[in-house]
């Protein structure tokens, strides 16, 4: 259970776009999944790159939750999440079907998670431990 929890979201969602450009034609990110008129008259028209950033705002919001931990794992989880964003880096720069702005944006994301997720377990640890005799206030 423990290793579950530590797999970051973006694998997940890193790997769902890998397979859905993998196996589909070029420039399939742009299809239409569905479409909505709005009351102001106005249509939306939602793709599946669209749905993609959506997830992957939901996982930046659960991995920045998991972030609180200040448990021995949570370091395991950083170290995976700082991997999976080299691979989408690398992914975005080297790979003809992730150059785009979806997988820029869902890297980008990816890019947040990293940093937040030590920005957040480092304030946390702070407050915790209390290093040096400083106010963990300041």
């Amino acid at each position: 259970m423990f290793v579950i929890r530590s797999i970051p979201l973006f694998a997940f969602l890193w790997l769902a776009y890998t397979l859905l450009t993998l196996f589909s034609e070029p420039g399939s990110i742009d299809s239409t999944v569905f479409n909505f008129t709005l009351p102001s008259g106005s249509d939306w028209t939602v793709t599946q790159g669209d749905i993609l950033i959506f997830i992957g705002i939901i996982f930046l919001y659960v991995e920045i939750f998991k972030a609180t931990r200040t448990t021995a794992g949570s370091i395991i989880d950083h170290t995976l999440s700082m991997v999976v964003f080299v691979g989408m880096l690398l992914q975005f720069i080297l790979a003809e079907k992730a150059g785009n702005s979806v997988f820029a944006t869902l890297t980008l994301m990816a890019l947040v998670d990293v940093v937040a997720g030590f920005t957040v377990t480092i304030v946390s640890a702070r407050r915790d431990f209390g290093f040096g005799g400083q106010n963990p206030d300041v």
